[in-house]
């Protein structure tokens, strides 16, 4: 399980198309938390085979740093699932993300060729939680790896097989994005909001990604590099979240040195469940400046 004290900061996790060498190239300087390097939605039937050659050459080239590397594959039982998973397995990327998950059972699915593939013990598996019945089932696929890492939410195309709407508030999905963050903390895992459609409404990209924090979402997948940065400030801890984090641990370890088992700080009752938020706060700052002082270099 993911140990929210060492865990990675994935403010942003931007998809990369796998048949753009281009775009590949430019990862390395954008500012992303991660990278989704796509075999799937972004790339034609006829490009699969030479986008996953892409991406293994890119990954296997270094030069990405810091950024956690996700490869979505194309589902398993598809013509490329099972090429792009034996490909992806030993690139060096830090995950494999899965399409359309619907049950636990397709984890262990992936799990199984993984291993059978050579797959690294500290690679990781991400789920794409996008399909009604995946929603249904979200408590069971949170819990069925040891390797699962992150739940991606899959917002566009949970919207389509709803026959719902796109709305400014979101309500369509909120219920599956509730449920989805229920199941992602109830076994440790995280879990990161859907993509905003519209580029040209920067102010409802923003209300989107303040409505994710609310909701306890890591961070956010985005389209399009210019969405970055945004994404980066709002779910990062502001100066005076971490201030007051650090300023709740440092009470209650001071009352913990007198003996005493009860702290009030600025009028507010300190209990146990404050100082482990506070902790986590400090060190998702502590990490977010690791990855920020980082200059793309490996």
């Amino acid at each position: 399980m993911t140990d929210p004290l060492n865990a990675r900061p994935r403010r942003s996790v931007l998809y990369m198309p796998g048949s753009n060498t281009r775009a590949l190239e430019k990862g390395k300087t954008i500012p992303a938390d991660a990278l989704i390097l796509d075999l799937e939605d972004a790339v034609a039937p006829d490009a699969k085979a030479e986008a996953r050659k892409n991406v293994v050459e890119a990954v296997k080239a270094g030069g990405y740093g810091k950024r956690e590397l996700a490869v979505r594959v194309n589902p398993l039982d598809s013509e490329w699932g099972q090429a792009d998973v034996e490909a992806a397995a030993t690139c060096g990327a830090d995950a494999i993300l899965l399409p359309k998950v619907e049950s636990a059972a397709m984890v262990r699915d992936l799990e199984a060729r993984m291993a059978r593939h050579g797959a690294p013990d500290g690679m990781a598996i991400w789920v794409m939680m996008e399909t009604p019945l995946g929603i249904l089932h979200a408590e069971g696929i949170a819990a069925s790896s040891d390797r699962l890492a992150v739940l991606v939410m899959g917002t566009s195309d949970l919207v389509k097989d709803l026959q719902a709407q796109h709305t400014p508030e979101r309500l369509p999905v909120l219920t599956s994005l509730s449920l989805c963050v229920l199941a992602a903390r109830a076994h440790g895992r995280a879990v990161v909001d859907g993509v905003h459609l519209d580029l040209q409404d920067m102010e409802g990209f923003e209300a989107a990604c303040r409505q994710g924090l609310e909701l306890g979402m890591d961070g956010k997948t985005l389209i399009h590099p210019k969405t970055v940065e945004p994404a980066n400030r709002i779910f990062a801890p502001s100066e005076d979240e971490v201030g007051r984090a650090r300023r709740i641990i440092e009470a209650h370890a001071e009352a913990e040195r007198r003996g005493e088992g009860v702290v009030v700080l600025d009028g507010q009752l300190i209990e146990n469940l404050h100082v482990l938020n506070a902790r986590r706060i400090v060190a998702l700052h502590e990490a977010i400046q690791a990855r920020e002082s980082d200059s793309g270099a490996d």
